[in-house]
């Protein structure tokens, strides 16, 4: 099922991609230059960079960043992600989309000798000391940053996997060229998986049965064993086939794929039977701590989880609900979600004058039209109620 849905999109997608850079504009994304100066040369290099539509209108805010090295790759990528992201970010969160230019013979040249010179470095220094650093400093980038590859490209992204994992906290890799001692990685992999340490990094390795892909099948599965037998707990990894699609529709299934799983935590409550549910409020915010510290470097909200604890408290004691209830308003004071749940609650126990004080915080609170309309329309129910009550 889900791999009919992510065709379907991925077919209307491919449709859309000749307008895609008008959509995005006409949108509000911005599209903008990044040229780099090598620190070795008098050359730069000059990078596509299309930043989200709200990026001018919210100037505190700070993004996720995706890289890709094919220069054809902007259009889809940033097309889907227009897409993916105009849902307030579900399921992809707003991000940062650069890629490299096309033909740079510098870029080229450091690509070539990963590939083919043992231990060369140049690739890996360039993106750990000037690539990055230069899109953190001209841009609000929030330090979450994506590799994006296919086939030649995929391959260099495990690569940088095994040999400078911090450089990107998540690798989506599509029908990885690995063949032929390719930049070494099947060789150096088993050693450096085993001792990768740091915070945890996310990968999406997968492929098809497609004619083209038939060469690298056997070197992708000598992959995947390196993975299951080497790999640490500091990468979370997942393998997919997409076997039965076209080779070239591989980019745009990994990338769609690639981003519900990595963000999954992210947009999916805990279920309030879960493990760490079961064990209280305090263990839901411990855990969202640890995934904000060890996995995204920014916030991720415990609301949505505490919540669905606290309905399912009410259903059995509706104050030990409301004590859960109290302790969401607590963590996130700022929330509109936590106070519109409270408010309901309160409602719920017919002490509508804390209902009202919590509904109008969650109108405060947002910006967004649907949700101002549906608080003060509770608000007016909840004075009515009260009113009748009185």
């Amino acid at each position: 099922m889900l791999k009919n849905n992510l065709l379907s999109m991925c077919y209307a997608l491919l449709l859309l991609l000749v307008t895609t850079d008008a959509m995005a504009i006409a949108d509000g994304a911005q599209q903008d230059t990044l040229t780099v100066k090598l620190k070795q040369s008098q050359s730069s290099i000059s990078f596509n960079v299309t930043l989200p539509s709200s990026y001018q209108q919210q100037p505190s805010k700070q993004y996720v960043v995706l890289f890709d090295f094919h220069p054809r790759s902007h259009a889809y990528l940033a097309g889907m992600h227009d897409w993916m992201s105009h849902n307030s970010g579900w399921p992809w969160l707003e991000t940062i989309i650069v890629t490299a230019p096309d033909g740079n013979e510098t870029l080229g040249n450091m690509k070539k000798a990963a590939i083919e010179v043992e231990g060369d470095t140049q690739l890996l220094d360039f993106m750990q000391q000037q690539l990055l650093p230069a899109i953190s400093s001209k841009y609000r980038s929030n330090g979450f940053n994506i590799f994006s590859g296919f086939t030649g490209n995929a391959g260099l992204g495990l690569y940088m996997l095994i040999n400078r994992p911090e450089l990107f906290n998540a690798y989506f890799i599509a029908s990885p060229v690995l063949s032929q001692d390719f930049a070494y990685v099947l060789q150096d992999a088993p050693k450096k998986l085993a001792a990768m340490k740091g915070k945890s990094r996310f990968l999406l390795m997968s492929t098809s049965d497609s004619g083209y892909e038939q060469g690298q099948l056997a070197s992708f599965a000598q992959m995947e064993a390196i993975l299951k037998t080497h790999a640490t707990d500091r990468l979370d990894y997942r393998i997919k086939r997409f076997d039965g699609t076209y080779y070239m529709t591989q980019p745009v299934l990994a990338t769609a794929y690639g981003i519900e799983l990595l963000f999954d935590d992210y947009h999916t409550p805990l279920a309030p039977t879960s493990g760490v549910a079961m064990q209280g409020a305090q263990a839901i915010v411990d855990y969202y701590q640890q995934l904000s510290t060890q996995k995204y470097g920014f916030e991720v909200s415990p609301v949505s989880s505490l919540i669905k604890l606290a309905q399912l408290q009410t259903e059995q004691d509706p104050q030990q609900g409301l004590q859960t209830y109290l302790f969401a308003v607590k963590q996130s004071p700022q929330s509109a979600t936590a106070h519109d749940a409270i408010a309901a609650a309160y409602g719920e126990l017919k002490q509508y004058d804390m209902a009202i004080k919590h509904q109008q915080l969650a109108l405060d609170n947002t910006q967004h039209p649907f949700w101002i309309k549906h608080y003060t329309d509770s608000i007016e129910q909840f004075s009515q109620l009260q009113r009748g009550d009185d």
